[in-house]
């Protein structure tokens, strides 16, 4: 009987210990300090699918020095609530739709903060009109080669009833491989028809993407509203 209540005594411990150091978590204030940014290309946003790219922020001095990820929304911007310190900001190999950088951005958080993300894109998208005839949405746009150490894998035109629009996120799209593409420097159309779904509805969110062979994510121009 003696050693049960012991055993208990020291439960009883072991759990007042923990419920103290939830306390203690507990009092800490929550960050207050916001950092926004954006990635760019020639101080213009990069456009990607939405939360498909990641950011890595890391605080050295902090002692559990853990990554923080930070996801990109689809305009190339980004947000996150961080205590005041000094953090680095790193780009994920493979991960984005420009060339691999092994640079690291230092940012100071003292309060609010804004911070531009630059880098290089393998293609972008150029000259871009997008609109609606004869029942389909047509765009026509050029590819410009910004490091073209890949090639193109694809573009698309893609098409959906909301304003989040990627290859994922779409009721309708179209492709043209980049085999299929004979001179990059030509004007490209494509043309999708509208499905009955987003006719009704009256409008339609547009985008065009370009696809580099061996990048994860695409890169896309911003969202195009169009009635019909």
């Amino acid at each position: 009987m003696t050693r049960c209540i012991s055993r208990r005594a020291s439960l009883a411990i072991v759990l007042l210990l923990t419920a103290c150091d939830y306390g203690a978590f507990d009092n800490y204030d929550p960050p207050r300090s916001q950092l926004t940014g954006r990635v760019v290309y020639q101080g213009e946003p990069v456009g990607v699918r939405s939360n498909g790219v990641e950011l890595e922020l890391w605080q050295p001095s902090y002692e559990l020095n853990e990554k923080i990820p930070v996801h990109v929304a689809q305009d190339g911007s980004f947000s996150a609530m961080l205590f005041d310190g000094d953090y680095k900001l790193n780009l994920l190999a493979g991960n984005g739709p420009w060339v691999d950088s092994q640079d690291t951005i230092y940012i100071q958080v003292r309060g609010d903060t804004e911070v531009e993300v630059r880098v290089t894109p393998y293609y972008v998208i150029e000259n871009l009109s997008v609109g609606q005839a004869g029942g389909a949405v047509q765009a026509n746009f050029q590819v410009s080669a910004v490091e073209p150490s890949r090639a193109v894998e694809y573009v698309g035109l893609y098409l959906s009833n909301t304003s989040f629009v990627d290859r994922i996120n779409q009721a309708a799209s179209t492709e043209l491989s980049g085999t299929d593409i004979a001179d990059l420097t030509a004007p490209i159309t494509l043309s999708v028809n509208v499905p009955d779904e987003l006719e009704e509805s009256g409008w339609a969110y547009a985008r065009v993407g370009v696809k580099t062979v061996g990048v994860s994510e695409m890169l896309y121009t911003s969202v195009e509203r169009i009635t019909f």
